[in-house]
């Protein structure tokens, strides 16, 4: 009996264990500098462009007053358009580089910045949305103040930035347009699809949400991005790599579904996650083009 007992015990400690571990692990990550997503970013594509642009570094106040680290980046070509660009979880925005060259193409100037939490910004954890989605409303209307000659304002996201410019949605920024890649319709499926790639049950993911509620006051089930979509009328893109590994690719038609208003599914064929614009650059390229067309037909 003694022995059962002890065994008992043990495994009630490593279930702690792994659920306050785990939920760390979700709400924070490992997140670069700006030097190594540099590097990073460097090693798969040529960054060279970036250094021969003008660029201003300023702060705006997200919600509650954080203070989000942001920078233009101006179009060689004067324009009166620009689009906002939120990068993926344990990134900054360093990683929103890979879209760049073809925005500014497009005659668009750039709104970079870093996430809360991540980047520049002062540490603090992610809520996958809830907050970030306030921030990037936040900034949005800093940017229309910021240059009132905007004729037109778009956002662009990436894998948690893609489902932040959604959660964004829900609170009517003034923007015309807003391109989704690879986002999650709630934070439940992708944290099941990583305990998937690492050969966990998905029976404990309520225990990592029992660490998550009482680390830090949230519940991954509030997490739901495909949420924010109702009512909405601005035009979406949703894009998503048809060999993603990270956010099945069920959510991006999950998300189109939910969407109201003018809306358009793409899928780029043998991309994982995040790699759509790298693996298909004209086929994406295209797509978004296209889209931003359409978009100004309203």
């Amino acid at each position: 009996m003694k022995i059962f007992i002890a065994v008992v015990v043990i495994l009630l400690v490593l279930l702690c264990v792994f659920t306050f571990v785990a939920a760390h692990f979700v709400m924070n990550g490992k997140r670069p500098t700006l030097e190594e997503a540099w590097e990073w970013q460097s090693a798969r594509y040529d960054t060279s462009f970036y250094e021969g642009l003008q660029k201003t570094d300023y702060l705006v106040s997200g919600h509650d007053g954080y203070q989000l680290h942001v920078q233009l980046v101006k179009n060689p070509n004067p324009t009166n358009r620009y689009v906002i660009f939120t990068h993926a979880n344990t990134d900054n925005h360093i990683g929103s580089l890979k879209y760049l060259p073809m925005y500014l193409d497009l005659g668009y100037n750039c709104v970079l910045y870093d996430m809360r939490g991540h980047g520049e910004d002062e540490p603090t954890f992610c809520t996958y949305g809830i907050l970030e989605g306030k921030d990037l409303a936040e900034l949005v209307k800093d940017t229309r103040e910021r240059y009132p000659e905007i004729t037109e304002l778009g956002l662009h996201g990436e894998s948690l930035g893609a489902s932040t410019t959604i959660e964004a949605l829900a609170y009517k920024p003034d923007v015309d347009f807003a391109v989704s890649d690879c986002a999650f319709a709630n934070v439940e499926s992708a944290i099941k699809q990583k305990f998937k790639t690492m050969h966990l049950p998905e029976l404990l993911v309520p225990l990592v949400n029992v660490g998550v509620r009482i680390l830090y006051g949230y519940s991954i089930y509030d997490m739901r991005p495909i949420e924010a979509l109702d009512g909405n009328t601005v035009p979406i893109l949703f894009i998503h790599g048809d060999a993603d590994n990270t956010v099945p690719r069920e959510n991006a038609r999950e998300l189109f579904e939910s969407a109201q208003g003018k809306r358009e599914l793409h899928y780029v064929a043998g991309a994982d996650h995040a790699e759509s614009v790298l693996v298909a650059p004209e086929e994406y390229r295209e797509v978004v083009s296209s889209f931003l067309e359409t978009a100004k037909q309203g």
